[in-house]
């Protein structure tokens, strides 16, 4: 059966939960302290009854009172008129990011990844070494994230490579339905151009085969050559974009 974009929106959803959520007639407002776009901004993922004239002045409002600005993603799901009606209410374009997927009998995984440990839990010293990857100093997102890594309902294939006792490189696999999801590739920057994210996607693609997996998908923004660059030797293909409206 081939694979739709509301289910792989679905999984998404599964795969990076937030640190609080409000339901909201047919949409689900997501807040997490600014952390990353996709777990602080409102998706669309029912029908919708009331008019949008309502709808989004209520989500304003709730994110100004959590202290964030307003956030929706826009993805093929959602009405092209919508999207037009935020643009003309300032709303900004930002983080455009592809949605690429590849057959696991199909992907490209020769490399060698003896230098990736795997875990079917994320430690504290994962989560930790992640933060210092990507810069994350914000004292609140370092209280609350942890947390959010923990609320994957899914089962999960934490992956890192370690040197010198520190972790450099880190992935997390997320099981749903027959797919693996490939999230959270970053590699220390005086480690990169080592193939240390070739062989932490190697690895989470063959050991997510070896548990079952038939399929990948992950998540790229646009502008990072490198990684779809690495993502498209592997076998990966654009599948759908998707952005976010800030207001």
């Amino acid at each position: 059966m081939e694979i739709t974009i509301k289910q792989i929106e679905d999984m998404s959803l599964n795969a990076w939960p937030s640190h609080k959520m409000e339901l909201y007639d047919g949409w689900i407002l997501r807040f997490s302290y600014f952390y990353t776009h996709r777990t602080n901004s409102v998706e669309q993922f029912g029908t919708s009854t009331l008019p949008w004239c309502e709808k989004i002045p209520y989500c304003e409002n709730v994110y100004k009172r959590l202290g964030t600005p307003a956030i929706f993603k826009i993805s093929p799901l959602v009405s092209q008129d919508f999207d037009y009606v935020l643009e003309n209410r300032g709303y900004r374009i930002e983080h455009t990011t592809d949605v690429m997927t590849v057959d696991l009998k199909d992907a490209s995984l020769n490399a060698r990844y003896d230098d990736v440990d795997f875990i079917n839990t994320i430690p504290s010293q994962w989560i930790e070494s992640l933060f210092d990857l990507k810069g994350t100093t914000n004292p609140i997102h370092r209280t609350v994230v942890p947390s959010m890594y923990r609320a994957i309902p899914k089962d999960i294939l934490c992956a890192s490579i370690v040197h010198n006792g520190k972790i450099v490189a880190t992935g997390l696999g997320i099981f749903d339905r027959e797919y693996i999801g490939i999230y959270a590739i970053h590699v220390r920057e005086d480690f990169r151009h080592k193939g240390y994210a070739r062989q932490i996607c190697t690895g989470l693609l063959q050991e997510g085969m070896n548990k079952g997996a038939e399929k990948a998908y992950l998540q790229v923004v646009q502008g990072n050559t490198p990684a779809h660059e690495l993502y498209e030797s592997l076998g990966f293909r654009h599948f759908y974009t998707y952005w976010f409206r800030v207001q």
